[in-house]
């Protein structure tokens, strides 16, 4: 009880922070496009605009007006579509990526509150990748974020804006550290190079095989950070042998050195010119043999053996980009412009990381009562980013103590939780464009 207790301290630590901080005059005028804008009394204030634009559905701007202010308890008040609009040109994005680090990141990893972080022998494990997510129809998007070209065989048959977002996930506690969303032809590894400061000195880098780069993995040796990356065949010259003799559990310690042709590229970035990594063989449950280079050099602290279970954590940003473009809808955006696109982006992720610590007690609280069963029940993310939507307003706008709100969070939380299957495999099936179709428009489940 008194560890759930903890956890209930740190939730109010989010949600206190994230009050005070979107009612607060300074944080306001840091995040406005304008020094004109929400000086006057108005029907929506920025508090009001920044809490609309978490709660965001698939429902019309109308209906969801209509019951915001409901929520609000004003009676016989609402707003029109157009002044929503209006309301949310007056925002810049830069506020939920001010408050994620302010009420999310400084409340999980500060110190000063009791959030159970999960870590790994001591380490955080941060996943890098990044996803692409397809824009509305828009000009202004193609000329700011990138056109996809298509074509068949009768030739080009048009056009639409993509952009690129790399998530730097903390995978064991669901808890992005740091989103870039820029245009879809920047590259991955360019993007983690990007994310490597703000990694902390004990974190652990979780790669896979498209960041296998000597300039890459010289980057974190150079700023003294870990990583694991997988690689594929023929990428480097000492792993090759390893893949020919195809035998799980091995482990090399190798130099690398630097291509040629890259020295003068590398000497201006200030990179080393040759690296220690150590080559980890690791077998698949599909019978494939992998081989993971990390810098993790210390076999008594790291053993081979642990290795595949380290690597697999990996899958826990490639979840976390399924929940967000399917749970959350990510790719339905709530406007047209490349501001409006960056608020829902930005929203999402802060959204997605409150849940992550608000639902912490009561997930405890599951684990306690299902140690005996053979699969442990835990939360139900339908139900708690539901709930969480849901309860928002009670939670950020309203003057009800925390106390008596979060309680209420809580049960919904405990509602109908899902058995944890670990290790479960389920076979993946090719889909035919007409299957994937139908589950697109008729199976997939969004919240709110």
């Amino acid at each position: 009880m008194q560890h759930i207790a903890s956890l209930n301290r740190a939730c109010e630590g989010t949600i206190q922070t994230t009050r005070e901080l979107i009612h607060h005059e300074l944080f306001c005028c840091r995040h406005r496009s304008s020094d004109r804008h929400f000086t006057r009394r108005r029907k929506l204030p920025f508090a009001n605009v920044m809490v609309m634009l978490l709660q965001k559905t698939v429902r019309s701007v109308q209906l969801h007006l209509h019951d915001f202010f409901a929520g609000l308890m004003v009676a016989g008040q609402s707003a029109s579509p157009s002044s929503w609009c209006e309301a949310r040109l007056k925002l810049r994005h830069t506020a939920f990526i001010e408050l994620n680090q302010r009420a999310i990141l400084d409340v999980a990893y500060g110190g000063q509150h009791d959030f159970a972080v999960s870590l790994w022998k001591g380490h955080r494990l941060l996943g890098f990748d990044s996803c692409l997510v397809r824009l509305p129809n828009e000009p202004a998007l193609g000329k700011e974020f990138g056109w996809v070209e298509c074509s068949n065989q009768q030739g080009s048959s048009g056009r639409y804006p993509q952009a690129r977002l790399s998530a730097l996930t903390d995978v064991l506690n669901r808890i992005v550290i740091e989103a870039l969303f820029v245009p879809w032809q920047q590259g991955e590894r360019d993007l983690a190079l990007a994310h490597i400061p703000q990694m902390q000195p004990e974190d652990i880098g979780l790669l896979d095989r498209g960041f296998a780069s000597y300039e890459l993995w010289a980057a974190f040796v150079a700023q003294q950070r870990r990583f694991v990356c997988r690689c594929p065949k023929s990428s480097f010259g000492p792993i090759n042998p390893l893949f020919a003799e195809n035998q799980a559990g091995r482990s090399v310690v190798v130099t690398l050195k630097a291509d040629a042709r890259n020295l003068a590229q590398l000497r201006r970035a200030g990179l080393p010119e040759a690296i220690t990594v150590r080559l980890v063989t690791v077998r698949l449950q599909t019978g494939e043999l992998e081989v993971l280079a990390t810098n993790l050099l210390d076999e008594t602290r790291y053993p081979t053996a642990q290795f595949a279970e380290l690597y697999h954590c990996r899958w826990g940003i490639e979840t976390y980009y399924y929940l967000i473009k399917s749970r959350l809808d990510l790719e339905n955006f709530s406007g047209l412009s490349a501001e409006a696109i960056r608020q829902d982006v930005h929203a999402t992720i802060f959204l997605s990381n409150m849940e992550s610590i608000l639902i912490q007690p009561a997930q405890a609280q599951l684990r306690q009562a299902s140690e005996q069963r053979k699969h442990p029940a835990q939360v139900n993310h339908s139900t708690s980013f539901h709930a969480l939507k849901s309860q928002i307003i009670s939670l950020l706008l309203s003057d009800t103590p925390i106390g008596e709100v979060l309680p209420r969070l809580q049960r919904l939380y405990l509602d109908n939780p899902v058995s944890s299957r670990p290790g479960r495999k389920v076979p993946r099936q090719k889909k035919s464009a007409w299957r994937s179709y139908n589950y697109q428009r008729n199976i997939r489940k969004v919240v709110f």
